[in-house]
């Protein structure tokens, strides 16, 4: 499988795609990455996405930040700023933490882009081939997720880009 994203170039994360770009009303950046998957297993049913910042362990208190969790996806592509509208489920981010403001879990359920604090920062976009639709709901945390995906996993790929401060 393999997984592209046109808001990615050279390794870098466009802007409009992080704290630069379009924000929320208490500063999450709100428009999701656009993104296409490929060469995915003949029997895939969903993907679902996890995107984490593991560089904000150092400012973060001491855990990497999640920035989206989805799953139930079944087209091939997602375009830019999809997560507003979307017809998959999202679960929350880390837009929800103490660190992020403590905002509410319904205000944190969909995607939450980029905004190092002190540097550059790789973000990590994992996407996942699965072999059904998982029994999830809106508003689900991370831990959900991945018990949900167990067994199920067909392919997954890693998707890599930088942020800057």
């Amino acid at each position: 499988m393999k997984v592209t994203s046109k808001g990615i170039v050279n390794n870098i994360i466009d802007d409009k795609y992080g704290k630069r770009g379009q924000c929320n009303e208490f500063g999450m950046p709100i428009c999701s990455l656009p993104l296409k998957f490929e060469d995915a297993p003949a029997n895939t049913v969903s993907y679902a996405i996890f995107l984490e910042d593991k560089d904000a362990y150092p400012v973060s208190g001491g855990f990497s930040w999640v920035h989206w969790t989805a799953c139930n996806i079944t087209k091939t592509e997602l375009e830019e700023n999809e997560s507003q509208n979307a017809d998959f489920i999202q679960g929350v981010n880390s837009w929800m933490s103490m660190q992020g403001g403590s905002n509410p879990p319904e205000l944190c359920s969909y995607y939450g882009g980029m905004a190092p604090p002190d540097a550059t920062h790789t973000y990590e976009i994992n996407v996942y081939a699965l072999d059904c639709m998982l029994d999830l709901k809106n508003g689900f945390y991370m831990n959900e997720l991945f018990n949900a995906m167990e067994g199920h996993i067909l392919d997954h790929y890693n998707l890599k880009g930088t942020y800057k401060n």
